[in-house]
């Protein structure tokens, strides 16, 4: 592994343990370089076969969870949920996503996840993200979409 400070590309672990939600291995390094020495943190994450998205007009794509991640944060602009939320909102829907037995995920299953998880944060966010999901030509659309979800929770108790 290459020092990150002086470029070294020798240098010998010192410990490893699996992170928190297990889905990468930290390790802690030092550079075998004489004249460095320094320590620092790396972390190794299994990359297993590449999950496709297919997208509205057929077309795949791979997956970005970065991707994902801005379209998130574009619908919680302004509002009170943390990128620490969203990073894990993030990887609760990659794992769902990679749970599954296919290679390939529909574009629409994934905003059904994001729309999911959103409406259980912020109601606000969730309006914003069906707004674009759902691709809304007219008010009239986002009245009648607020007007079903009212009637939802109303339901829901």
């Amino acid at each position: 592994m290459k020092c990150p400070y002086c470029c070294h590309h020798e240098s010998k672990v010192l410990d490893s343990r699996p992170t928190e939600d297990d889905r990468e291995i930290r390790r802690r390094r030092e550079c075998l370089n004489q004249k460095c020495r320094r320590r620092f943190t790396t972390y190794e994450r299994y990359n297993g076969s590449p999950l496709l998205v297919v997208k509205k007009d057929q077309r795949r794509e791979p997956f970005s969870s970065e991707k994902l991640k801005i379209g998130i944060m574009k619908a919680c602009e302004k509002r009170p949920l943390g990128v620490g939320r969203i990073k894990e909102i993030v990887d609760d829907i990659e794992r769902a996503l990679r749970l599954s037995t296919d290679d390939e995920v529909n574009s629409n299953r994934i905003g059904e996840l994001v729309m999911e998880h959103l409406s259980r944060e912020d109601e606000i966010a969730y309006i914003r993200f069906a707004s674009m999901y759902k691709e809304f030509k007219e008010l009239k659309d986002v009245e009648i979409f607020i007007e079903e979800e009212m009637l939802r929770k109303k339901k829901a108790g």
